[in-house]
């Protein structure tokens, strides 16, 4: 079959970002047509000024929309779009110029219908951006789900990197109205269909997470509260390890109380991670500075996940109301 590919690219308030990771795209080494598809879902800082400079070097469908969310502005892309492989990219990403590249020669080795790809740190991003982007990617603190696994059938694609066949899309109609965890959703119905997901590890791009201290707790708090409303929607994809972040936090407290007594070595074990969490750094970022961010991002990651999930637990299992009565925010 040959590949059309046409990027999905959803963008809220964020023309910046949109001129950026145009520029990537417009350098891509990629010989074949590629289309580009931005929904603008209801912004009221609009990027159309911004794609005017790249619609004569670019095949670019802009389309307006009310605001609905990330999900369904990729679902409206892609019934849009004119290509037959779709790869849905957050705004705030740049892309590599071999990326598509790699795409189509990895699918046209071994074909499949949904792929993921991991996210790394520019140069160019501040030194909180790069611990955040440590928390957020090292197998020590993910345990390698959001770019560490290359295992056909369980890598899960997160959704600001990730492609999807058409016919894939047709059949699964895409991403559902939760947000975050529309990706690991839409994942969790491609496998009940029979489809496979894969990491696609060449095909990296380099992703801002345009965030501070305070928004990175409230995502990843959100994450953990979306987490078990998923595990009740696909209780065959619950997994034990999703409470170590829960009983990470606990741990501690306890360790702090046994300290306070005379029992040292549960504190002492805490201290031994986060030394290594450090040094692994070290090794990876080449910097002492964002080596001491990543120790405290992972604090925070292990702290706002870990109580999410345990206050989305004991709402979940112990109220008789429906996830989106319990937590409309997480809901579009």
């Amino acid at each position: 079959m040959e590949l059309i590919f046409s990027f999905i690219i959803p963008v809220y308030n964020r023309p910046d970002e949109i001129r950026e990771l145009l520029q990537s795209l417009q350098e891509q080494t990629y010989q074949s047509p590629f289309e580009v598809v931005i929904i603008e879902d209801g912004s009221s800082e609009p990027s159309d000024e911004i794609i005017k400079e790249f619609q004569s070097e670019l095949s670019i469908s802009y389309f307006q929309k009310n605001n609905s969310g990330p999900g369904d502005s990729r679902n409206y892309g892609m019934r849009k779009a004119v290509g037959n492989y779709f790869i849905v990219l957050d705004s705030d990403c740049i892309v590599p110029p071999k990326y598509l590249e790699k795409v189509q020669k990895s699918l046209q080795e071994d074909f499949v219908h949904c792929f993921g790809g991991p996210d790394n740190a520019h140069e160019s991003f501040s030194l909180v951006q790069k611990a955040i982007n440590y928390a957020m990617t090292s197998v020590l603190s993910t345990g390698g789900i959001r770019g560490g696994k290359n295992s056909i059938g369980k890598f899960q694609p997160r959704s600001f990197n990730m492609g999807i066949s058409k016919a894939a899309f047709d059949d699964t109609n895409g991403f559902g109205s939760i947000h975050p965890g529309e990706d690991p959703d839409l994942t969790f119905r491609l496998w009940k269909k029979g489809y496979e997901t894969r990491l696609i590890s060449e095909a990296f791009v380099y992703h801002k997470r345009r965030i501070d201290w305070s928004k990175f707790y409230t995502q990843v708090n959100k994450f953990g509260m979306v987490r078990p409303i998923l595990n009740k929607w696909h209780p065959n994809t619950a997994k034990v390890t999703y409470w170590f972040p829960t009983l990470f936090c606990l741990g501690f407290l306890i360790s702090l109380v046994l300290f306070a007594i005379g029992v040292f070595a549960p504190l002492f074990l805490y201290i031994a991670y986060f030394i290594v969490i450090f040094m692994d750094a070290i090794l990876k970022t080449k910097s002492f500075a964002i080596s001491l961010l990543a120790v405290f991002a992972v604090q925070i990651q292990f702290v706002g996940y870990g109580l999410g999930f345990l206050k989305s637990t004991v709402l979940l299992n112990f109220t008789r109301k429906k996830p989106q009565e319990i937590f409309p925010n997480l809901f579009f």
